[in-house]
C-alpha cells in the first residue's frame, strides 16, 4: 500500500469512528438538555422579557462538541442543545460583503488624513464612513471603518432601490453590484453596499425611515444589563450583562434573514422585523438562530460573546444595531 493510500484509509477510519461517536455524544447532550439544560420555553416569562433580577445565577452551561476538519473535536459555547442546521452555522459561514470594510483603533498622534494614507483612501472616504471632519481629533483607541476602496457607504432602507443608490451617490449601478457581489442586483433592507469612487450627498430621501412605538422592541439581552458605548455604525450600541454566554433575545418577531461570520461582526444574526426594519446582533459566542427560520420576540438568537473585532475593557458584549429605524437604547 503507498503512503498516500494509507493516509487515505487513516483519514477513511478517523472519520468512521467520529461518525460513530457523534450520535452517542449528541444522546449524551439530549439527556443533558432534557434532564437539566435550560430551553427557551422553560425560561421564565420574565427572563424572556430581560427583567432578571440581580441576584439570579447566570444559565447554567452544557458544552456543544463540533466536527472540526477530518478528524478532531473542538467545544463550543454556549451551552444548549441544538439542531444539525443551527450547529453548522455555529461553526460560522465565509465572511459576507460586509466584511471587506474593516475596522481600525486610532493610535497616538493619527489623524483623519494620516489614516486616510496609511489605508491607500482617500480623506473623504474616512470622514463620510466615521461622521468626521477634517479637523476632528482622533482619541487613541477610538473605532474607525476602513472601506477597501475610496468612495462612499448606504445602509439600504425598506424600499431603496439600486439605481436611486447610485443617483444619489453618484455611482455606476453595474459598479456597485459587481463590487459588492449582488445576487442579479438585489439588494435588501438592512444590506450595508460600498459605492466604489461614490460622494456622500448632502441629504437623502426622507419617510424611509420606519417610526417605532417605545415598545416595539424589548432589551436583547438580560437584566441587569448595561450600555458600554453609545450610537456608532451602523446605528448600533453595545451591551452587556457583564457575563460571557448570556442569552441575546430576538428584540422582536420577524423572520432571520442571515446568520454567519464576519471578520468585524464574529458571529451574527439579522433579522428582518413585519415593518421592514432590520436588527443586528453582533459579537455572538455562538448561535440559536437559523437562517430563514421564524423568531418570535424574547426568544433565545445566540450568546453575548466577543468574536469578531472588539476591543478595550468591553469585553463580552452584544453589538446591537437598528437598521431602518431609530435605536431605542441609543444615549
Amino acid at each position: 500500500m503507498s503512503q498516500g493510500q494509507g493516509e487515505n484509509s487513516h483519514r477513511g477510519d478517523s472519520k468512521a469512528q467520529l461518525l460513530f461517536i457523534i450520535p452517542l455524544i449528541g444522546i449524551f447532550l439530549s439527556g443533558l438538555a432534557f434532564g437539566g439544560g435550560t430551553t427557551a420555553s422553560s425560561l421564565p416569562s420574565a427572563q424572556l422579557l430581560g427583567q432578571v433580577s440581580a441576584s439570579q445565577a447566570p444559565l447554567p452551561e452544557d458544552p456543544q462538541l463540533v466536527l472540526v476538519g477530518d478528524n478532531a473535536l473542538s467545544a463550543f459555547s454556549p451551552p444548549v442543545a441544538v439542531t444539525s442546521k443551527v450547529l453548522g452555522a455555529i461553526m460560522g459561514q465565509p465572511d459576507d460583503g460586509e466584511a471587506s470594510i474593516i475596522t481600525y483603533d486610532a493610535e497616538q498622534g493619527d489623524t483623519p488624513a494620516s489614516v486616510a494614507e496609511r489605508f491607500g483612501i482617500s480623506l473623504n472616504t474616512v470622514l463620510w464612513a466615521n461622521d468626521l471632519t477634517a479637523s476632528s481629533v482622533l482619541k487613541e483607541g477610538k473605532e474607525l471603518l476602513i472601506l477597501p476602496v475610496s468612495g462612499a457607504l448606504h445602509m439600504v432602507r425598506s424600499g431603496d432601490t439600486l439605481s436611486e443608490i447610485a443617483t444619489w451617490y453618484k455611482g455606476s449601478s453595474k459598479e456597485i453590484s459587481e463590487f459588492n457581489n449582488l445576487d442579479s442586483g438585489k439588494i435588501f433592507a438592512g444590506d450595508i453596499v460600498i459605492i466604489p469612487g461614490g460622494t456622500k450627498p448632502k441629504s437623502l430621501p426622507s419617510g424611509r425611515l420606519v417610526p417605532l412605538a417605545n415598545s416595539y422592541f424589548i432589551w436583547p439581552i438580560p437584566a441587569p444589563h448595561v450600555i458600554t458605548q453609545g450610537l456608532h455604525p451602523f446605528n448600533a450600541v453595545d451591551m452587556t450583562t457583564g457575563s460571557c454566554g448570556s442569552p441575546v433575545y430576538a428584540a422582536a418577531g420577524g423572520n432571520v434573514q442571515k446568520t454567519g461570520y464576519s471578520s468585524v461582526g464574529g458571529n451574527y444574526v439579522r433579522i428582518l422585523h413585519p415593518n421592514g426594519v432590520v436588527t443586528y446582533y453582533g459579537h455572538l459566542s455562538g448561535l440559536a438562530a437559523s437562517t430563514d427560520s421564524r423568531v418570535s420576540q424574547g426568544q433565545i438568537i445566540g450568546y453575548i460573546g466577543n468574536t469578531g473585532h472588539t476591543v478595550g475593557a468591553t469585553g463580552c458584549h452584544l453589538h446591537f444595531e437598528v437598521r431602518g429605524a431609530a435605536n431605542p437604547f441609543a444615549r
